[in-house]
């Protein structure tokens, strides 16, 4: 089973617009943060991309991947789904639509923003087919469970991926942790946290949250993603413990 990390950067990416560093060394460039994305893959060669941000074309173009099995949507906000036009390009080369995951708070919002991409429009063809995803279901070799976590006002979906006999955990969005989300994550090997920053923010983890989960959930690896432009690669790496490491864009953990 391998991760790979497209962006852990957070909705504005670092540098911000203007060329804003903030704490972070520009000479550093584990600093240069896409919008958060990730692809899983398993011993099969089956991937599958989760979230469909607007950096989605370099991402994949620096990765060398064209070809992608399924894709799940964490939530609809922007920075997690305004690359969604990207697909067009998967599409010409499978000459199907994609299979196209997420909850039903996530998949209708979508479905009204994207019609055309999954409906078509004017002789263009459906880029991705939309289903709900369950609490626990099986997709292109993966066991995928998702739990729903509180995100500031709203909910994005967390998701557990089984396969090969390893578990890796994606969490990302979230304010809070329930005990729906312990359940789910408990034991993994891998988890990969949102961390936006260390002082504590309405609507994402900060620092000190996302270290208690790997915690709590006795999660064997955790890599740090969802990072603003306060959280400098070396400085983040410095502090945290043994297992515990802040992701950068192309990072890869295999298994």
């Amino acid at each position: 089973m391998k991760l790979i990390m497209l962006g852990s950067g957070t909705s504005a990416g670092v540098p911000r617009i203007g060329n804003d560093w903030g704490q972070c060394d520009p000479a550093e460039p584990r600093n240069r943060r896409t919008r958060v994305s990730i692809i899983v893959e398993n011993a099969a060669g089956r991937r599958i991309l989760v979230d469909t941000s607007p950096d989605l074309r370099h991402q994949l173009l620096a990765r060398n991947i064209a070809d992608l099995d399924a894709v799940i949507w964490t939530h609809d906000h922007a920075d997690h789904c305004h690359g969604i036009d990207e697909l067009r390009g998967l599409y010409h080369r499978r000459r199907s639509p994609l299979p196209g995951y997420g909850r039903a708070y996530c998949m209708d919002s979508l479905q009204r923003r994207f019609d055309y991409a999954f409906t078509g429009n004017r002789g263009y063809p459906a880029m991705v087919t939309a289903n709900y995803l369950d609490d626990h279901q099986a997709i292109q070799g993966f066991s995928v469970r998702a739990v729903d976590q509180p995100h500031g006002p709203v909910l994005s979906t967390g998701l557990r991926f089984e396969a090969d006999n390893i578990s890796m955990v994606y969490a990302t969005d979230f304010s809070e942790v329930t005990g729906e989300m312990l359940q789910c994550y408990a034991d993994c090997d891998l988890l990969v946290v949102d961390c936006l920053r260390r002082d504590p923010h309405p609507t994402h983890a900060h620092l000190d949250l996302s270290l208690e989960l790997a915690t709590q959930c006795h999660a064997r690896r955790t890599v740090l993603t969802h990072m603003d432009k306060s959280m400098d690669y070396r400085t983040v790496l410095a502090t945290t413990g043994d297992g515990i490491e802040p992701g950068f864009d192309g990072l890869i953990v295999e298994f």
